[in-house]
């Protein structure tokens, strides 16, 4: 009986302390239900930001984010508790609104530039507003507004709890101090449990900041915001006490990847000649020798592949400066800046260029662009560069008939550049270096009306059972971004070949090496992609992954596509055929330099044709791709090139330490202006 009784006295106390536990737990959410209502909204938005943006079961499955998050929402709301009721609404509400926003601004972002936003970006505002239209058209999409509603369902809950006198009893000013502290030892013990699952190589990619992917994957993306103001402003404290250990880096960098010039066919086969050189907006390689109902996307372009030297494995390697980053890594074989843009931030550097190196071979050097002077700061930065003069928008006639998309056609542009190089050939009297930046191929690609007519259906002729034939037109590509993305490519692709036409009519093709380069790819979706590649006329819809004949389309072929052209030609055709070797936008001035008899000491790319297969092309996110391999440094996953051959993990690691170092080392030179502080050093001696 009386263990019977002692059971049953201990089954009744276990019932009890679950119900004044049940009861405590009940009390703390109703006492605390706008706190709560914020802090799970704002983790809400948070996750399905990185669910949306990186859908990967790795990030599906990863506890370490949500905890960063929960940590950093709890540690800033549990300061609305020292409000009093009225207040403490007001402030958890511009509080969620703030981080609703930050993942609005990175939702949109990472469309576009498969990466994250960073604060560096305030300075580059003025350059986007030209181009809103573009962001609302062809990137804005309904996810990126499904995080309004944390907001919403605070206000909501607000309001149910105003009605239900839920602010009538308020706090003493020792309760909301109390109330305040408690939340912050409990954010405290949260990212102290987050940070002691760190490891050494998350922490050390967390501080260096330049792989965001792979932060926001394991930071979350408050914390990694956070972070990313304090590093939005290390350049600048770097630059007063950083300099000593960045001189150091860049002189060990140097003195370890001494490159000795190595003659080979193509030295010197250029010297003396003129240079027309095309920086063709958004051109893609995937539009290049493709063809709808038997007619080419790029003729004129294709035309010039084939009887020139096409460098078909060409990859952009820009960042947020997008044409700007182009700009700087094809005339000086840096790397875009890992915050901000050199064009806006750093453009009072001293740059070892292209053009300064034509202009010491007597070369009278210009740049040509219709557009503002001051957008990406050209202006001043292309007089860093080394240009003569900058013709800009004030110097071309811009009528309203003759203006598409961003501004003045691609036609008139180079019709009008015609004039202005023969005056530049008849006044200076020695041979140019020119650089022509093409604006009609830039996104949105809505003008479809003002393009010449160019039709991405299929076409087919069906027999009929009565033995008569009748064409029936099947949508395809009709109607989608990429779509117009052809079309729009189809008419500046004409523009250059009117331009070529005009160049040789005025003799202006003689004795000239005309190069093109694509800046980078056209930021497109995917899911356009997998229709180009799986469309079925049957059905006109994309074909079912199960169907025999569907073909995979996945991130890394995404990426891959994004490779832009890059072109040599002359009249006489002095070089011809196709270069497969793999090759960044930071090669081109080494390879050039080769062909045209000048040296960058400080170059970080490569002359193609003495590197050959073994060239590795880095991108500024940590990725990178070899003859051999796609790297994706935010997965730590990789694509084999060639199937035949095993990649080991020494040449995984090999290549992820060369890709960092040179990243950084490229930082260094321009934010320390390193090239200006070792020729004054050189010239001292």
């Amino acid at each position: 009986m009386n263990k019977k009784m002692k059971k049953w006295k201990e089954k009744f106390v276990n019932q009890m302390k679950k119900i004044r536990t049940e009861h405590l737990v009940k009390k703390f959410v109703k006492n605390n239900l706008l706190f709560l209502t914020f802090v799970l909204t704002c983790l809400l938005n948070s996750t399905l930001l990185r669910f949306f943006t990186m859908p990967t079961i790795e990030n599906y499955l990863s506890f370490k984010p949500i905890l960063a998050d929960l940590g950093v929402v709890i540690l800033l709301g549990s300061f609305a508790y020292l409000f009093k009721n009225k207040n403490r609404f007001t402030y958890l509400l511009v509080l969620n609104i703030f981080f609703t926003l930050i993942c609005i601004i990175n939702s949109i972002y990472y469309t576009f530039y498969t990466s994250f936003a960073s604060a560096s970006m305030l300075s580059l505002a003025q350059f986007i507003a030209p181009v809103g239209d573009a962001v609302v058209e062809n990137v804005l999409q309904l996810k990126d507004l499904v995080y309004v509603i944390g907001p919403l369902i605070l206000v909501f809950v607000h309001f149910k709890l105003k009605k239900r006198h839920y602010y009538r009893i308020e706090d003493t000013k020792n309760e909301r101090k109390k109330k305040s502290l408690h939340g912050v030892i409990t954010a405290v013990i949260i990212l102290a449990c987050f940070t002691l699952s760190l490891s050494s190589l998350e922490v050390g990619r967390f501080i260096k900041q330049w792989n965001r992917e792979y932060i926001v994957m394991r930071f979350g993306i408050y914390l990694y915001q956070l972070n990313d103001v304090f590093v939005s402003l290390q350049p600048k404290i770097n630059s007063i006490f950083g300099y000593d250990q960045a001189k150091k880096n860049f002189e060990e960098y140097f003195e370890n990847n001494k490159k000795e010039h190595e003659s080979n066919k193509y030295t010197g086969i250029f010297e003396g000649k003129n240079v027309i050189v095309i920086h063709g907006e958004s051109i893609q390689d995937i539009a290049l020798f493709r063809t709808f109902n038997g007619q080419e996307v790029t003729p004129n372009i294709n035309r010039l592949a084939k009887e020139g030297m096409f460098f078909e494995n060409y990859f952009s390697e820009v960042s947020v400066g997008t044409s700007s980053d182009t700009e700087l890594t094809f005339n000086t074989s840096l790397m875009p800046t890992k915050s901000g843009t050199a064009f806006v931030s750093y453009f009072d550097r001293v740059y070892n260029s292209i053009p300064k190196y034509f202009k010491e071979k007597g070369y009278y050097t210009f740049s040509m662009h219709a557009n503002n002077a001051d957008f990406w700061n050209r202006r001043a930065m292309h007089n860093s560069l080394g240009y003569d003069k900058f013709y800009s928008k004030e110097t071309y006639e811009v009528k309203e008939e003759d203006v598409i998309g961003l501004g003045l056609s691609d036609k008139s542009f180079f019709a009008q550049s015609v004039e202005k190089i023969k005056k530049i050939k008849e006044e200076k009297g020695t041979p140019f270096y020119g650089l022509l930046i093409s604006l009609t191929n830039h996104t949105p690609f809505s003008d479809v009306e003002k393009y010449d007519p160019f039709d991405v259906s299929i076409k087919e002729t069906v027999t009929k059972e009565d033995g008569t034939t009748e064409e029936v037109i099947h949508p395809y590509m009709e109607g989608t971004k990429l779509g117009n993305y052809f079309k729009s490519l189809h008419y500046a692709d004409a523009a250059l070949g009117e331009f070529l036409s005009a160049l040789d009519e005025n003799g202006l093709l003689e004795n000239t090496v005309f190069i093109l380069y694509g800046d980078h790819d056209a930021r497109l979706p995917k899911s356009d992609y997998i229709r180009l590649n799986n469309y079925d006329t049957a059905t006109d819809s994309v074909k079912d992954s199960s169907d025999p004949t569907y073909q995979e389309y996945n991130s890394y072929h995404y990426e891959l596509d994004r490779k832009v052209p890059f072109i040599i030609w002359t009249k006489d055709n002095l070089v011809s055929g196709r270069v497969s070797d793999t090759m960044g936008m930071i090669d081109a001035m080494p390879t050039l330099g080769n062909m045209f008899g000048f040296e960058n000491p400080y170059a970080l790319g490569h002359d193609i044709f003495s590197i050959k297969d073994n060239n590795v092309v880095v991108f500024p996110n940590g990725n990178w791709v070899s003859n051999k391999v796609y790297y994706n440094s935010q997965k730590g996953e990789y694509m084999s090139l060639k199937d035949e051959e095993v990649i080991s993990e020494d040449y995984i690691e090999q290549n992820n330490e060369y890709a960092e170092k040179l990243l950084d080392v490229s930082n260094d030179i321009i934010v320390f202006d390193l090239l200006n502080k070792n020729k004054e050093k050189e010239e001292k001696k």
